[in-house]
C-alpha cells in the first residue's frame, strides 16, 4: 500500500485534529507505522478514546473511496512528503497531511502570496478596496490567496483576476462542493488561472465549524494578511489575523470610519499596532521588494477611468432616451501596456475578437491554438474584462487597446 493511502487514512479518522495527526506522525516516523500499531502502543500516548476506537479501524475502504473519487474529478493529491508541497505550510504544528487540489497550485514557497479576508456583509466600500487593491496586487506580480465566500473574499478574488494574476482559493469543504452556488463561475476561473485546495476529501460539506479551522491555511500560505473589513465581535477575519500573527506573518488592515461597523476590527488592528495601515496595494509590496525583487514588478498605475473598467467591465446600458453610441466608443480604452502583457495566444484571439464575433471553436479554426488552451485563454481574458460573452456561446472584444500595434 502506498504511503499517499496511509496518510489519506491518518488524516481521516474519525476526531483527529490535524495537530494530533502531527503528533503521531512525529511519534510513530511514518503514516504507515501509525495504521500497523496496536492498542497497547496507542495506550502509552493517552489518547482520547474516540481517537483511540478510530486509529483501531484499519479498514482502507474509505481511503480507496477517496482516491477513486480524485481520479474521476480530476483532483490532485499533495502530501506533506511531497517535494512540491509547501515548506510554508510545514512551518504550522498542525499542518494538513494531505491537499486536494484543482487547478495548479504555484510554488507558494518563492511567490510574494498575500491572503485576502474580511466580512461576508461588506460594505461598497469595502468591495471596492478589496477588489482595487488585490487588482494592484495581481498587477504587482503577487498570488492572492483567500477563501470563497460572497463579500470580501469573492471581491478579492475577482480583482485579483482582472488584474492578471494567479489566485489560490482554500476551502472548508472538498474542493468539489462550490460554495456557495452563486461562485460556480469564480470557481471555474480560479481553476483556470491558479488553484482550489482544501485539506478535506472530495465530497466534504462546508460546516461552520471548518471555516476557522480553514483560515490558518490561508495565513499560512501567505507572507502577510490583509483584513479589508471586520466587526469587533465574533469576526472569522479577526481570527485569521491572529492565526497570521500566531505564525509569524505580517498583518495589514484597511481603515475605515470610526462609527462603521464593519471597520471595528480593522480599526482596532491598526489601533493596537498588530496591523499596518494600507490604502494601496503599494503598502504591502513596498515590504517584500527586497526579499523577492525578481517576483514584483511595478507597471504603470492604472487610471480611475481603467481600473473601473477592470472591477465592472460590463459596460451600463444607454438611457432609453438617448441615442445608442457606437460600438468603437462604448468600449472603454486601454493602454498599449496592457495589452503587451497578455500572453502571444491571448493576444491572438483578442485581435480576432476585436473586428468579429466568434464562438470558441470558430477560434479554434482560425488559429493553431488548441481548443483546451482556446478555452483557458477566453476565460482568463473574460475574467480580466477584455471579452464579454454574447449569446449563443459567441465571444467579442469588450475594450480596445490605445495602441498602434
Amino acid at each position: 500500500m502506498a504511503a499517499l493511502s496511509y496518510l489519506i487514512w491518518l488524516s481521516t479518522r474519525e476526531s483527529v485534529r490535524a495537530d494530533m495527526a502531527v503528533g503521531l506522525l512525529r511519534h510513530f516516523g511514518t503514516a504507515e507505522a501509525v495504521y500497523r500499531a496496536d492498542g497497547a502502543e496507542y495506550d502509552l500516548l493517552q489518547l482520547p478514546s474516540r481517537l483511540r476506537r478510530s486509529l483501531l479501524d484499519k479498514r482502507l475502504d474509505g481511503v480507496e473511496r477517496i482516491l477513486e473519487q480524485c481520479d474521476r474529478q480530476g483532483i490532485a493529491l499533495l502530501t506533506c512528503q511531497d517535494g512540491a508541497y509547501p515548506e510554508r505550510l510545514l512551518q504550522l504544528d498542525d499542518y494538513p497531511l494531505v491537499l486536494y487540489v484543482k487547478g495548479r497550485l504555484p510554488r507558494m514557497d518563492g511567490e510574494v502570496a498575500i491572503g485576502m479576508v474580511g466580512s461576508r456583509q461588506c460594505t461598497p466600500y469595502g468591495e471596492s478596496m478589496a477588489g482595487r487593491i488585490s487588482m494592484e496586487l495581481a498587477r504587482g506580480g503577487a498570488v492572492v490567496v483567500s477563501g470563497m465566500a460572497e463579500g470580501i473574499d469573492a471581491a478579492s478574488l475577482k480583482g485579483a483576476l482582472q488584474g492578471g494574476g494567479r489566485v489560490v482559493s482554500v476551502l472548508a469543504g472538498g474542493v468539489d462542493v462550490i460554495y456557495p452556488a452563486c461562485n460556480r463561475w469564480l470557481y471555474q476561473d480560479i481553476q483556470a488561472t491558479g488553484a482550489v485546495i482544501s485539506e478535506n476529501p472530495p465530497g466534504t460539506r462546508p460546516d461552520g465549524w471548518r471555516f476557522p479551522i480553514r483560515n490558518r491555511l490561508i495565513s499560512g500560505l501567505s507572507l502577510g494578511v490583509l483584513v479589508v473589513e471586520a466587526a469587533e465581535q465574533r469576526s472569522g477575519s479577526l481570527i485569521t489575523a491572529y492565526d497570521a500573527l500566531d505564525q509569524g506573518r505580517d498583518v495589514f488592515a484597511v481603515p475605515g470610519p470610526a462609527d462603521a461597523p464593519m471597520s471595528g476590527g480593522t480599526n482596532l488592528l491598526i489601533s493596537r499596532g498588530e496591523a499596518k495601515l494600507v490604502r494601496s496595494a503599494w503598502d504591502i509590496l513596498s515590504e517584500y521588494t527586497g526579499q523577492y525583487p525578481h517576483k514584483l514588478t511595478f507597471p504603470p498605475p492604472l487610471t480611475t477611468e481603467e481600473a473601473d473598467a477592470r472591477l465592472a467591465p460590463r459596460p451600463a446600458p444607454a438611457k432609453a432616451e438617448e441615442p445608442p453610441q457606437p460600438e468603437e466608443e462604448q468600449a472603454p480604452r486601454m493602454s498599449r501596456a496592457e495589452f503587451e502583457r497578455l500572453g502571444e495566444e491571448q493576444r491572438e484571439i483578442f485581435l480576432l475578437l476585436e473586428e468579429r464575433q466568434l464562438t470558441a471553436d470558430e477560434i479554434v479554426g482560425r488559429t493553431d491554438i488548441p481548443a483546451r488552451r482556446v478555452n483557458t485563454a477566453l476565460t482568463i481574458l473574460q475574467a480580466q474584462g477584455y471579452l464579454k460573452e454574447l449569446p449563443g456561446r459567441r465571444f467579442a472584444a469588450a475594450v480596445r487597446f490605445d495602441q498602434d500595434r
